[in-house]
């Protein structure tokens, strides 16, 4: 190998730097072609796709198409946060609140709701454009698209997750009473999201802190291929931040009273123990899911929160456990270990 480099070496002809020219930058490239081969970046993708989604000359078909591309893409963290100084956080709440398309409607919601998953510098961005009675409006009777009430229970979870400033909110909204209403929806995705809402507020931060999304994450947790050699920085939207000031996460306390004075622990009781109906023609019963999200929840109530019950509500809960109990197959119950089990069934007794 080292005789092959001399022999490199000695018959290469020197460049004279006098009578060397750079090469003429090519001008037949198309930019077209560059930005396939490169990639364009992320904020001008965001930017026309946002374009096309507010585009009322396209078809329906074309801007909900612009606007699934928009969700893939906030599911970056850093293209979330990338949203406020684009202007585009406007132009989403503007399609949710004027536009006539449900459908549109219903994909706008889910962009926004993975923007501001586990990011609280988009949630105060967004926060900042009243979204809570539009949001809350799509839960009433009168919306007859499910998917629309569904996505606004996904937007609404990822808006009030360690959120206590949006949560404190609620009441001046009636949110509490909408959520009420909302375990007795005819679509049971609605009532299964509405309960995992409520069993997440009512976590306390010390244990929900972990959920927190660093930069370089998507909304679901995944890395984006990190660098080995970075280390990693102190964001306003990170756990750091929310570590400075546990207070502003702590949605438990609201949440909590909001059980009691709202009736909402009442009512999940209710939807479990004697569930209304569900279905398009309101003649399915029950739901496993749904059963073992607000067993979730109430066992949240009792271990972290020393939670009590009305004597009419231990003595339906008593007689629906040990029916679970008679009718498991194995250890667990409705999702819950036997030790999670037995702590529930001591606060019912």
């Amino acid at each position: 190998m080292e005789s092959l480099l001399r022999w490199g070496i000695q018959n290469t002809e020197p460049v004279d730097p006098a009578n060397h020219t750079a090469p003429a930058p090519r001008k037949d490239l198309d930019p077209a072609i560059l930005d396939a081969i490169l990639g364009r970046p992320d904020a001008e993708v965001m930017k026309e796709a946002m374009g096309k989604a507010i585009d009322t000359g396209l078809t329906e078909e074309q801007r909900i198409t612009a606007l699934d591309d928009m969700e893939m893409l906030v599911e970056s963290i850093d293209n979330a946060n990338d949203l406020e100084k684009l202007g585009i956080w406007e132009q989403l709440h503007t399609l949710i609140t004027t536009d006539p398309s449900e459908k549109i409607k219903t994909q706008a919601l889910w962009v926004i709701g993975t923007a501001v998953q586990n990011n609280p510098a988009a949630q105060r961005a967004y926060l900042g454009s009243d979204p809570l009675p539009t949001i809350l409006s799509f839960l009433k009777p009168s919306i007859r698209s499910p998917q629309l009430r569904s996505k606004a229970v996904y937007t609404l979870s990822g808006l009030l997750k360690h959120n206590a400033a949006a949560v404190s909110q609620l009441n001046d909204n009636g949110g509490w009473e909408i959520f009420r209403a909302a375990l007795e929806d005819s679509d049971i995705g609605v009532r299964r999201k509405t309960a995992f809402l409520l069993n997440s507020l009512l976590i306390p931060i010390s244990e929900a802190a972990p959920a927190q999304r660093q930069a370089g994450t998507t909304a679901t947790g995944a890395t984006l291929h990190p660098s080995d050699s970075q280390a990693t920085p102190s964001f306003a939207n990170s756990h750091l931040a929310m570590a400075r000031d546990p207070l502003s996460a702590n949605t438990a306390p609201v949440a909590l009273k909001a059980l009691k004075d709202h009736e909402l622990l009442k009512a999940l009781v209710r939807a479990l123990v004697t569930p209304t109906p569900h279905g398009a023609n309101g003649d399915e019963e029950g739901d496993v899911d749904l059963e073992e999200r607000i067993a979730a929840l109430l066992h949240t109530y009792v271990e972290a929160h020393n939670g009590q019950f009305s004597p009419e509500e231990k003595k339906e809960l008593n007689e629906f456990f040990a029916e679970k109990r008679r009718s498991a197959d194995d250890a667990e119950v409705l999702g819950l270990s036997s030790g999670e089990l037995q702590t529930l069934l001591k606060a019912v007794q």
